[in-house]
């Protein structure tokens, strides 16, 4: 598919010379950083560094209020976003502010946090390591649950003075909560709700191109992508989505290189934004992640990541094999949604998870989302949003 959308550069290129006119539209937030986004939709925001056990600096933000709130209060309940995998907290402020689920829930007079996971973009800093050196990049879903969301929810509780927030996660940010809440109790006292987009525990049985990865042995990934970092934002990818799909005649290209990756739902795209989501999708993840979800796929198991070798895996979980996460220990009340056109998440998995949730208040199929739909879908709003924000209004009741 990256063929064919280098081959649309040559056509973008070489059109002016063969006579067509160029019809394009670049949103301005395509070349925007998360704290420009906000601020250019009018939205008051904080930035705070978040430093793990481990040393690594992770970039968080805070929507303090809404557009028409004149000033915050110590007393706003607390709504905590994370993003799925190789995004980043763009995600949920990517749309419009009435169809993105972070500048919603500021209007509704929530405080809203918006986490990155280590490594991404917004995240690649360490206290004592370069994103130069592979050491940094020895990382993997294990890590984000251990370390990652227990500092940055310590963070939100000191700055907002609050004991409980509320959780939402997309994909890989609902797997890492799984892992957290599960093995960390203490953690788990502290969500009042998880609400669950396209969760992933187990992933069997989805039907993600990333899949064919899973074919390949350890050495032979390695060889092909490294030690260090996976998809990371590129100047390739700006210039194919500020140049490229922001043209009207590359839009159904563009969209179906987004649905190839996540599922059909062609008319709950908003192509005129191609060039945004696009931009601001994919910021990155280490290697080791992504040899992480491979031997998830295989495994088709919730397991810790495999070090290669008895003598490693000894020195890193006191035990030869890695260890099976049990996330029917976890007891946080939880809200799930998943789409029936999602390869990545699929329904199958989703189907299996549901059992093993021990606190299960609501869950919903929505036969035509796509992976992407949960945040990026026109219909979002109607879909999930209203709902969501609704059962945290009748939780603040209780």
């Amino acid at each position: 598919m990256w063929q064919l959308l280098a081959a649309t550069c040559w056509m973008l290129l070489l059109g002016p010379v063969y006579g067509y006119k160029k019809r394009s539209i670049t949103n301005p937030e395509a070349t925007m950083n998360i704290s420009q986004i906000i601020s250019y939709w009018g939205y008051p925001h904080e930035k705070y560094e978040v430093v793990t056990k481990d040393g690594y600096i992770l970039g968080i933000y805070r929507i303090t209020h809404g557009r028409g709130c004149l000033r915050k209060t110590a007393s706003r309940p607390v709504v905590y976003l994370q993003h799925g995998l190789l995004a980043s907290a763009s995600n949920w402020i990517c749309n419009l502010p009435n169809n993105s689920l972070a500048f919603l829930l500021a209007d509704h007079g929530y405080d809203v946090w918006l986490g990155n996971s280590r490594g991404n973009t917004w995240s690649r800093k360490h206290v004592t390591l370069s994103p130069k050196s592979s050491d940094y990049w020895a990382f993997s879903l294990d890590e984000m649950a251990k370390y990652d969301l227990p500092a940055t929810i310590n963070l939100i509780i000191e700055k907002t003075g609050q004991e409980q927030l509320y959780y939402v996660g997309h994909s890989q940010g609902t797997t890492i909560a799984f892992i957290a809440f599960s093995t960390n109790p203490e953690l788990a006292k502290r969500i009042k709700i998880f609400f669950a987009l396209a969760p992933v525990v187990t992933v069997k049985h989805t039907r993600s191109p990333m899949k064919k990865l899973t074919a390949l042995s350890r050495k032979t990934i390695k060889a092909l992508f490294g030690d260090k970092s996976f998809s990371s934002h590129s100047f390739f990818e700006q210039f194919i989505a500020t140049k490229v799909c922001n043209q009207k005649i590359f839009h159904l290209v563009c969209s179906n290189f987004l649905f190839t990756l996540t599922g059909s739902d062609p008319k709950n795209l908003n192509v005129s934004r191609l060039d945004v989501y696009l931009s601001q999708s994919s910021e990155g993840t280490s290697v080791q992640n992504m040899l992480h979800w491979a031997q998830a796929v295989n495994s088709g198991q919730l397991q810790a990541y495999d070090w290669g070798s008895p003598d490693k895996n000894m020195m890193h979980f006191h035990q030869s094999t890695p260890p099976f996460y049990n996330i029917t220990k976890m007891e946080v009340p939880m809200a799930i949604w998943s789409g029936g056109q999602d390869v990545v998440a699929d329904i199958k998995d989703t189907e299996e998870l549901l059992p093993k949730v021990a606190n299960l208040i609501y869950y919903r199929n929505i036969p035509h989302y796509n992976h992407m739909d949960f945040w990026l879908g026109k219909d979002a709003p109607r879909e999930i949003y209203q709902d969501l924000i609704r059962m945290i209004e009748e939780h603040l009741k209780n």
